[in-house]
């Protein structure tokens, strides 16, 4: 099988991470917007009242636009000094998420020459390589330069898979680095984890408020301060699902054929398509890692555990998942 348009798709993968950096931002933002005009919304009352007697609230678009514009600083450095944390520091805090750890030459010489043939063959510089002590099937590639590129394989893959099995998995994970695909998965992941935080603290404060306002007596202008916090901390945790929600919209931009271009990268490399089918068949019947349930990390993975549901959840699953149905990818894999 021949893998062609690689240079095409590190083009479109750079413009890809040109449009994430700059739309997560934007839903960040937006989402700010939308906390501010719905807080001004609230808490607005017009002199008059409606036919019923009731107060009327209203909008003050021109009073939430400047609260935002004095806000927009704020964000953009807060959101900045965490984007260049997660960015020189993404391979550490996945190294420390799967418990992989550095693999020596002296320790499997096997996995070492593998690696370095694949690398002599494409061209490329050769990555670090990590194995994480798990007996499921795993491999993944992770970083966002040469100096954090890095495989990583679970000691699950390397006893199941022979020789030329691991070299269509490796060949494929090395393609996902030709490729810049861990950049935009990188880059898209550290966005979502900024606005999962928000969410789950503001979720976790309201939750906090909740337990200790309960039973305590306290003055009426405590009870109407804490329920005017509390109703804040909810609309927040409301406008941060809502963003969270788009963030994984954007998921739709990291096609799926990266997987198909990776496999067919991976074929090509080790010269044997049949032997990367068969890898990912013995994957799938025990993919991803027994102490790590996060779905971001999940991502890199090389097949994405919830793609192997039955049912209904295989239908919502297959929605939003950057990967595609492994039994496809097997099929097109032993078509050459």
């Amino acid at each position: 099988m021949k893998y062609v348009g690689m240079h095409t798709q590190i083009q479109r993968n750079n413009i890809l991470s040109i449009v994430l950096l700059m739309l997560f931002p934007l839903i960040i933002l937006a989402t700010i917007w939308g906390f501010l005009a719905i807080l001004n919304y609230l808490t607005n009352t017009a002199d008059t009242l409606d036919e019923n007697g009731y107060t009327v609230n209203y909008l003050d678009v021109a009073y939430v636009n400047e609260q935002f514009v004095s806000t927009i600083p704020w964000v953009i450095g807060l959101v900045g000094i965490w984007f260049v944390i997660a960015y020189f520091a993404n391979s550490s805090m996945v190294k420390q998420a799967t418990g992989a750890r550095s693999l020596s030459r002296r320790e499997n010489p096997r996995v070492y020459n593998i690696v370095e043939n694949l690398c002599m063959t494409c061209g490329m510089d050769m990555p670090k390589i990590n194995v994480v002590d798990d007996p499921q099937l795993n491999a993944f590639a992770s970083g966002i330069s040469k100096n954090s590129y890095t495989v990583t394989v679970t000691t699950g893959l390397l006893d199941l898979l022979d020789d030329d099995e691991l070299a269509g998995v490796i060949g494929h994970e090395l393609t996902h680095i030709r490729n810049r695909d861990t950049r935009l998965l990188i880059t898209s992941i550290i966005f979502v984890g900024i606005i999962s935080t928000v969410m789950t603290l503001t979720m976790r404060m309201a939750y906090y408020m909740l337990l200790s306002g309960g039973g305590q007596r306290r003055d009426k202008d405590d009870r109407n301060n804490g329920a005017g916090l509390l109703v804040i901390l909810i609309i927040g945790f409301i406008c941060s699902a809502i963003a969270y929600f788009f963030t994984l919209l954007t998921r739709f931009a990291i096609s799926r054929k990266r997987e198909y271009m990776a496999d067919a990268g991976g074929a090509e490399l080790c010269g044997n398509p049949l032997a990367l089918a068969s890898a990912l068949r013995k994957i799938s019947g025990d993919p991803g890692l027994q102490h790590v349930n996060r779905d971001d990390i999940a991502q890199l993975y090389i097949i994405h555990p919830k793609n192997l549901s039955q049912g209904l959840m295989s239908m919502v699953n297959s929605l939003f998942s950057t990967h595609p149905r492994t039994e496809e990818r097997i099929r097109i894999l032993e078509q050459f």
